[in-house]
Formats: C-alpha cells, structure tokens, sequence
C-alpha cells in the first residue's frame, strides 16, 4: 500500500478527532501565565513530582522545579522516549530507508527470526510494531527482566509465543520499539542514537544523553534514555508545530504527525486510544496528545490550544497502579481548563 493509499484507509478508521491545527495564531493571554504559576504552586504537593514546563504557542506560561531537580538537569523519559523512535521511523520512510507502515518486519528481521519460525511472524508490519499489534507475549511488565537478561534481545522477542494475532488487540510491549530501533539500525547502517542526533540535530534545546544498549549494541528502542525536561518539551514542541522548527525546517513530516495521532487500538491500561506510541484522550474537552514513561514522565501536547506541557517524575516510583499518573492527568485538564477561561 502506498502512502496515499494508506493515507485514505486510515480517514475510515474510527479515530479520535484529529487536530484541528498545528502551530496556532492566536494570542497568548497575558493572564494565562499567573494563572498557570499558581496552579503549579500547588502541584508541589505531589510527592514524586520534579518538573513541569507550560508553552501556549511556544510562548512560556509557567515552569518549575521542585526540590533538587533541575529543569536542564538529566532524567530517564523511560516510555516516553518511545515518541522519539516512531519520530525516527517516520523520517525513516520519508528518506526511502523503510518502504511504510505496511512493510514487513520479516524484509529487515528475518535472519533474527528462529528456526522453524510461526508463520504469523511474516504477517507482522512496522505499523503494527508502533501500535503494540504485532501479537507477540509482551516484553515488559513481568517479561521485561528475563528478556533484558537474555543475550539476544531481539531474538528472545521474536521467539515468543503469539498471545494475539497480529494486527489484533493492544500488548504494550518495549519489545516492539526495541525491534524498531534495530530495523533502523539494519536499514540505516548507523546506530539508533547517531540517526537521531543526525536527523533531529536542528531542533534547538533537543538532545538526547545516555542510553542503553543490547547485548549486540543495538539502542533499546523505547527505554532508558536520558534526556533534560527542556529537551522532552522541545520535541513536544517539534510536534505541536507540525514536524518543523523555529525557523521553519522541516525535520518530520506533518502526515505522519497526523497518522501518529490517529487511533489505531485501545490502551489495556486505561482505556485511551493509542496511535503510533502516542496515547489519546480527551481532557478539558479538547483531544490530548501525550507520551507516558513509567514513574510519571508526560509529554502533553493539545494542539487545538496551541499547548504544550512537559512533566517529569521521580523515575523509580510507580505511577499507574497509585492514582498518580491520573493526578497528573488532573493537572494538565486544570492547565487546559485555565487558559480555556
């Protein structure tokens, strides 16, 4: 299926609204920005909370820094950092490295494959990597420490058993975006971290830190990096504009900045929609874009207010199973209701 073609099937998909726009017009209230401070004031009584940093149109309405944490000091997006990979298989396909969303892993995987392999491993796409549809037993949760213990990271997902078939329901796995990272590598012939840093150079405030690696010195596609909270809202920041800078240079294209927003299944953890390792959900009554990482890294972008939020979290505490991913939650609804008044 060509990209045109892909780009009409996916318009008759039940979706979330799609975004009204990208980089918005309208004037940032001069009242917004007291406003959003107080309510940041008061997020300091969230234990685990360490930063949080509010743009409306690129223009700062409040930022923090509680306790010790530093906003340009480094901290592990964990999950979140699963954005950053789909951005760079998006840009992977508009260069010509990956043929698109429908291509099969088995084009780029499939000396990894084991012997004897299901033959439902050649059914699994790209797109269905991105969307956690490849049907695969999850690797995270109880999964994750034996398949990291593993020697062959990619070899042990791909061995699994098939819980699903591809193209089924949702099994969140980081196993996905690490097979991603590795198919960029392979197509690429340079290392995850380097194509990003390559590809995404011109983002002003962007840059990633650490980040670790497999066995056979692959990225972990989806774990692990380290980033500042400037350069978690600065990629926000890329996306809310559309796949452009600043200065107007186009890094991502804006169809797939769309296609990652379209609903593609339903989380099992909360029930909101997910496209290409973006969550969906409306919140304040606009549609809410956001990456979630484990412990509480955010990454909220509502573009039909020109929003952008980035919130870090204590990485080592749990944030779905205690209420406190939904308290953050709470915070951006209270941000977007703000500057909605």
């Amino acid at each position: 299926m060509n990209r045109r073609t892909l780009l009409a099937a996916i318009a008759t998909l039940p979706a979330l609204s799609a975004t009204r726009s990208f980089a918005q017009s309208a004037p940032v209230d001069g009242a917004d920005g007291p406003r959003i401070a107080a309510l940041l004031d008061e997020a300091r009584r969230l234990d685990t909370l360490e930063t949080v940093i509010a743009t409306r149109n690129g223009e700062m309405l409040a930022e923090r820094a509680y306790g010790n944490s530093s906003l340009t000091g480094s901290t592990n997006i964990k999950s979140a950092s699963k954005c950053v990979v789909s951005a760079l298989i998006g840009i992977a396909i508009d260069k010509g490295l990956l043929e698109g969303v429908d291509q099969r892993i088995e084009t780029v995987l499939r000396s990894e494959f084991p012997a004897n392999p299901d033959p439902r491993l050649s059914q699994i796409t790209i797109g269905h990597l991105l969307s956690m549809r490849a049907g695969l037993d999850r690797m995270s949760g109880p999964n994750y420490g034996r398949w990291v213990a593993s020697r062959n990271w990619t070899r042990f997902a791909l061995a699994a058993d098939f819980i699903d078939e591809p193209g089924g329901g949702m099994l969140y796995s980081t196993a996905s975006t690490h097979l991603l990272s590795v198919i960029l590598t392979k197509v690429s012939g340079k290392p995850t971290l380097a194509l990003a840093r390559e590809w995404l150079e011109p983002l002003e405030g962007f840059r990633i830190g650490s980040w670790d690696r497999d066995p056979q010195g692959y990225y972990l596609g989806g774990n692990q990096m380290a980033m500042t909270p400037r350069s978690l809202h600065a990629f926000g920041e890329l996306y809310r504009r559309g796949g452009v800078t600043e200065d107007g240079t186009r890094l991502i294209s804006e169809s797939w900045i769309r296609e990652s927003w379209i609903r593609r299944t339903n989380s099992v953890f909360n029930g909101d929609g997910y496209g290409y390792a973006w969550f969906l959900k409306e919140m304040g009554g606009e549609q809410v874009n956001y990456a979630w990482g484990y412990g509480g890294q955010m990454l909220y972008i509502t573009p039909s207010l020109g929003l952008t939020v980035a919130m870090t979290s204590n990485e080592s505490a749990p944030s779905a199973r205690t209420g406190y991913r939904d308290e953050l939650h709470g915070l951006m609804t209270r941000i977007i209701e703000t500057v909605k008044t």
